[in-house]
């Protein structure tokens, strides 16, 4: 018998896993942490369902920490085998996990520091860097497209999901004298994004895990592009910088491949552009070297010697005093620096520096989350907290909407459109009680058999 277990992302977005079982043979796809709410996040302590040591492969289908972010604790705790990614991924994964495990060390280090711990004084980490620097080995990568047996009776293929760097789609079957193939979105991205492919048309399947992040939404109208002028212009016009909280991976090339557009055809001035963020300054090379995920337009570009994601006057800080020489930059100027929502990072202290100055502009470029500081400068908050003090807010709050990674309800609808036939069952995955409602009535309407599982609910297929 064959079966899936819900381990994660079902009733929520994030902590992506899911166990295929084929006899003794036991497959997880994905291995995510939970985020956000704590109810949540406690749920990354529990013990595994199964064994690790008893899994005999691991599938990725992209760095992302919601989705990759559990691997330390799977080979801490004893699994031994390959975790199957494309290349892409791979080198993602190097610079996410390992931050990951530094951040975990950092808040424990806090908690104790702050005393938060009252029941438990010794705060522990979920993890370490060690531990994740550990499954560094185990990444084992795989072209797309090609077919490689994972465990005994499955193989799997990964496709172009379009999402981020070396996102895929994973075409999962399960030999027997019929077949089983079972594919998993994972996060499925935009047409006509820059950069990468758009998301590749899907296979046959029988069984279909479908992300439901934007069901029922659309992604607002209008050019992220353009908007991106217009507030350069402004910072021009001011005097004072543009200053955009971004994430280091995927948000960040593709600001600076609108502003080198930008520049290219003459629509804005050649400003200084600061990325100050270690992990953007790592990411970006990887972003270029990843031929096999870029679209027509930027492998054109590289191949006619341009350099499509370096403006004209770029400079990347790495080390902490290239950091603070941003601090003594005057007049307009952009900086690019993590974190995206403000919570921690460098981009802290360019928020400290440059929010009581009027003429600075706060470009927010993604989500928001609740009670996150980008989320109260969003919502008009006077003052923002930032280390034990309360910095007034006289900067210009802006935000550009539209630049989302994740296919909206009319793309995800265009990429079913690509089935030949509907699968025999669709489970409906990664996305909030609203928008999985709305995507099952989605899927009602266009007559697919579609059903939303249940958080460790385990499906015979």
């Amino acid at each position: 018998m064959t079966s899936i277990r819900f381990l994660g992302a079902a009733g929520t977005v994030t902590g992506s896993r899911f166990l295929v079982e084929h006899g003794s043979v036991r497959v997880l796809v994905d291995a995510g942490l939970f985020q956000g709410l704590k109810e949540l996040r406690l749920r990354n302590w529990a013990p595994w369902p199964v064994p690790p040591e008893s899994l005999a492969a691991v599938v990725l289908t992209h760095a992302h920490i919601d989705h990759s972010g559990a691997l330390p604790l799977l080979v801490r705790q004893g699994y031994r085998g390959s975790i199957h990614c494309t290349p892409a991924t791979r080198d993602l994964a190097g610079l996410l996990l390992p931050d990951s495990g530094r951040l975990h060390e950092e808040e424990a280090r806090y908690a104790n520091w702050r005393g938060y711990s009252k029941h438990a004084p010794n705060a522990r980490p979920l993890y370490t860097e060690e531990d994740a620097l550990a499954v560094l080995p185990h990444l084992a990568p795989l072209p797309y497209l090609e077919r490689r047996a994972v465990a005994p009776g499955v193989s799997i293929a990964f496709h172009r999901a379009g999402h981020i760097l070396g996102s895929a789609t994973v075409d999962l079957v399960v030999e027997g004298p019929r077949p089983l193939r079972i594919l998993f979105s994972g996060d499925l991205g935009r047409y006509g994004a820059p950069i990468l492919v758009d998301p590749e048309g899907a296979r046959p399947a029988d069984v279909l895990l479908l992300e439901s992040t934007y069901g029922g939404k659309l992604h607002p109208a209008g050019s992220p592009e353009a908007q991106l002028r217009d507030e350069v212009l402004r910072a021009v016009q001011q005097g004072g910088a543009l200053l955009v909280p971004a994430f280091a991976i995927g948000r960040t090339q593709e600001l600076l491949f609108a502003l080198r557009d930008l520049e290219r055809r003459g629509e804005i001035p050649e400003l200084p552009v600061f990325v100050d963020s270690p992990m953007a300054v790592d990411a970006t090379p990887i972003y270029l070297a990843h031929r096999e995920d870029h679209d027509d337009d930027m492998a054109r570009r590289i191949a006619a010697g341009e350099e499509p994601l370096r403006p004209a006057r770029l400079t990347f800080a790495r080390s902490p005093e290239q950091s603070k020489a941003i601090n003594d930059v005057r007049g307009p100027c952009v900086i690019l620096s993590a974190s995206g929502m403000a919570t921690g990072g460098r981009v802290l202290h360019h928020l400290e520096r440059r929010l009581p100055d009027p003429r600075t502009t706060v470009l927010l470029v993604g989500y928001q989350a609740a009670g996150t500081r980008g989320w109260s400068l969003q919502n008009g908050a006077a003052t923002i907290r930032m280390h034990g003090e309360d910095v007034p807010v006289k900067a210009r709050v802006a935000t550009i909407t539209g630049l989302s990674a994740h296919a909206d309800e009319a793309e995800l609808e265009r990429w079913l459109a690509t089935f030949p036939a509907p699968p025999a069952r669709t489970f409906l995955v990664h996305g909030e009680p609203a928008a999985l409602a709305a995507a099952k009535a989605r899927m009602d309407r266009l007559g697919w058999p579609a059903e939303v599982p249940r958080h460790l609910e385990e499906v015979a297929l």
